[in-house]
């Protein structure tokens, strides 16, 4: 009986012991995968950051900065602003005469649904 009790006890041990390793196992896993995510996300924010620069570069390169842009619409806005200044002026005494012409021009005439 003793030896079938000392039996049990080595393996009632054994269990232990690899409920131990098995229990050390998963935890160096879940170290290992946290440390995998962990250089992903850095990986990730690094060529993040890179694409970033990349496009600001582009940016600059082919359409100039912002600052850039703000002045040439606000030049273009200005030279249409002067060529409808222009055109108004050179048209306004035309226009002018023909509204005068339309409002002198009165010819009386009794409205068709009048009646005596």
């Amino acid at each position: 009986m003793a030896s079938q009790t000392q039996g049990i006890q080595q393996l009632l041990a054994a269990e232990k012991r690899a409920a131990e390793k098995v229990s050390e196992a998963r935890k160096r896993k879940a170290k290992r995968l946290k440390q995998a995510k962990e250089e992903a996300q850095d990986e990730i924010e690094k060529y993040r950051k890179e694409r970033e620069r990349q496009f600001r570069e582009f940016e600059a390169k082919h359409m100039g900065s912002r600052e850039d842009v703000a002045a040439k619409i606000d030049q273009d806005t200005k030279l249409r602003i002067e060529d409808m200044n222009k055109a108004i002026l050179s048209q306004k005494d035309l226009v002018m005469h023909k509204v005068l012409e339309l409002v002198y021009d009165i010819k009386p005439e009794i409205h068709k649904n009048y009646r005596q």
